[in-house]
């Protein structure tokens, strides 16, 4: 690791220091390989570290575009949406608020912060989303992994895998419940999660029209659940939308992290006509 690589930590999709889910930031990697990126993402610790590099020549305004790699504990992944929001209030702490556009193994991601009341919130636009069909034998492996029953899953949410920068499979609990009670076979899902190369499992709840209750089993990350998972979020949205569970122009708002003791609030965006999913959510630095 380089020694003087200045890693910033902060929590996003919260107001508090104390709620949301923890990113390490690192706005100069230009001195790391991936070796080093992955290094300093394990002794960080938290689910994932973002780690910026100019991005190529002619790609962006100057001080408002970046390459934007993520790292877990573990291994690099596609594409985190906690990181991008805390990477986007940390630079919009140091250059303003406005537009970025961050360059992801995913494809780009455009970022927008704004100062809301006394919070700096950022907004980001996924990549095109698409939802597959999950099996039925997966899903009964899921399901048998994470301790529930096939009268768990609520039949108005069939289970499908999602993607919008990363793949989520999504499974829908009957009760809010059978949502906190979280206790499952870390390796078994695991290597499940693996053999179908997902980033979470997006546990949820319907608590209204417009308002979920979510969970993410994250042990691919070397984690066992994801306090507020923007990446999720975005799939999630896509998902409903595919199966027309809500409006097609709706906001949405999710809350995660409350059974850890982590609360978050993450907003999601769809927009009529346009097959893109937007997640805003607060973000403030984590006392040194």
């Amino acid at each position: 690791m380089t020694t003087d690589t200045e890693i910033l930590r902060y929590t996003a999709f919260s107001n508090d220091a104390a709620g949301g889910n923890p990113a390490g930031v690192v706005l100069d990697a230009s001195a790391l390989d991936e070796t080093a990126m992955l290094a300093v993402a394990a002794d960080v610790g938290y689910s994932e570290t973002a780690f910026l590099t100019a991005p190529a020549e002619g790609s962006g305004e100057p001080g408002r575009a970046f390459t934007v790699r993520y790292f877990s504990p573990k291994a690099e992944v596609s594409f985190c949406g906690h990181a991008t929001v805390a990477t986007a209030v940390a630079l919009a702490e140091r250059h303003g608020v406005g537009d970025y556009l961050f360059a992801t193994p995913a494809g780009d991601v455009p970022v927008t912060v704004d100062r809301v009341g006394g919070d700096l919130r950022a907004t980001l636009t996924s990549v095109e989303p698409h939802i597959e069909e999950a099996d039925k034998d997966d899903v009964a492996q899921a399901l048998d992994a994470l301790g529930w029953r096939a009268d768990d899953l609520d039949p108005a949410f069939p289970p499908r895998i999602a993607y919008a920068g990363a793949r989520h499979l999504v499974l829908a609990a009957t009760t809010r419940q059978r949502l906190a009670d979280l206790s499952y076979d870390f390796a078994t899902l695991e290597s499940l999660m693996r053999r179908l190369d997902l980033t979470t499992v997006q546990l949820v709840w319907r608590a209204g029209d417009s308002v979920f209750h979510v969970r993410d089993p994250f042990p691919v990350g070397g984690v066992v659940e994801d306090p507020a998972t923007g990446a999720a979020a975005l799939a999630f949205g896509a998902y409903l939308r595919e199966l027309a569970l809500v409006p097609a122009d709706a906001e949405l708002t999710l809350w995660q992290g409350e059974d850890m003791g982590r609360p978050g609030e993450l907003t999601v965006t769809l927009r009529d006509g346009d097959p893109r999913v937007r997640v805003s959510g607060a973000a403030v630095a984590i006392p040194g």
